[in-house]
């Protein structure tokens, strides 16, 4: 035990005289780096609509965003077969389906009002 605590000791004594001369960076290194840094900030954003996009993730990711807002829209309007209808569900289930047969202008999604 006691040579585990001399070792920690001799250690503890060792990081005491580094921290007492701590190493100085050169001023043309600092320099450099700094000047680096600043050269990899971002620039100042486009203001409206260009900077909106840019905040976005450029136009990759817009149109990554406008895919999926379509398959998205698509799919809730048209349901493949094999997905359940998440309006019937949420509104009473098949009960309300065949209610909406018989009254005009009522469905799960309501686009049949559009319709005529």
């Amino acid at each position: 035990m006691d040579r585990k605590h001399d070792s920690l000791d001799r250690l503890e004594a060792l990081f005491e005289v580094a921290r007492a001369r701590p190493p100085e960076v050169p001023g043309a290194l600092m320099a450099r780096v700094l000047a680096d840094a600043g050269a990899l900030q971002p620039k100042a954003r486009a203001a409206g609509w260009r900077g909106w996009i840019a905040a976005l993730g450029g136009m990759p990711a817009l149109g990554g965003l406008v895919t999926a807002t379509c398959v998205g829209f698509w799919l809730g309007v048209a349901p493949p077969e094999g997905l359940p209808d998440l309006a019937a569900a949420v509104l009473g289930g098949d009960a309300l389906a065949e209610e909406a047969l018989d009254a005009p202008g009522l469905s799960g999604f309501g686009w049949d009002i559009g319709e005529g």
